[in-house]
């Protein structure tokens, strides 16, 4: 039993469906970490894409340096970092939110690499035409460049989505009952993994295709909707 949920173990089929609720429970937690640590991926990669285009040196170069440790260091440092460390400074964090902020910011990293792809893409022209508008620099951003910059880098950043749910079984070390580690406290009591593990791997795929629809689904309408690709 777990979370108060009984299996029945008398025959395969009866057991898949005796803890199909309690590994719903455990992908609803997947689902919720991944969306979690994607959009922080999202705010932070473009916060560091933005200073690293900065004319400044003094404010490129250290966010150059800070997504070049990210990106080279493990996810798991980073996770056992933030959940270890950071309650010797007074900083403790549920495991759940310290899992999904460490997904957040080691893809982060990454989906600053595809920011700036998109943001190097728009033509220079668009900035002039902007600057003769007398439009304010973060106006140009947020009207002109950030609107024609996302449709083109809407694959990638559905890539890094499916990526971060399929990394969200990382958090198990931190006691976070996702549902891999679910299927695996099940195995553990009944001495079955095939059945649980098999189900998981299921799921899994029922939410990659179904993240994977929805990002081309945006690719195609956005382009539709009001955001120019030129």
């Amino acid at each position: 039993m777990l979370f108060g949920i009984e299996w029945d173990t008398s025959s395969e089929w009866a057991f898949a469906v005796s803890i199909l609720p309690i590994l719903l429970i455990g992908m609803w937690v997947t689902i919720q970490a991944t969306v979690l640590g994607f959009f922080v991926a999202m705010v932070l990669g473009l916060i560091l894409a933005v200073l690293k285009a900065a004319p400044l040196r003094i404010v490129s170069w250290p966010a150059r340096a800070l997504t070049e440790f990210i990106r080279d260091t493990p996810l798991l440092i980073q996770l056992f970092f933030l959940y270890y460390v950071l309650p010797e400074y007074g900083i403790i964090l549920p495991a759940f939110l310290t899992g999904a902020l460490a997904l957040g910011v080691q893809y982060s990293a990454y989906t600053s690499e595809v920011y700036r792809a998109g943001l190097e893409a728009i033509l220079s022209g668009q900035r002039e035409a902007a600057r003769a508008l007398n439009l304010s620099s973060v106006r140009t951003f947020t009207h002109v460049i950030l609107p024609q910059a996302i449709p083109r880098i809407i694959p990638a950043l559905g890539n890094y989505l499916v990526s971060i749910m399929k990394d969200v079984p990382v958090l198990s070390v931190v006691t976070v009952l996702e549902m891999l580690n679910v299927a695996k406290i099940i195995g553990d009591r009944t001495f079955d993994y095939m059945v649980p593990l098999s189900m998981v791997g299921g799921l899994y795929l029922i939410m990659t295709l179904v993240a994977s629809a929805g990002v081309r689904y945006l690719d195609v309408m956005l382009p539709k909707r009001g955001f120019p690709l030129r």
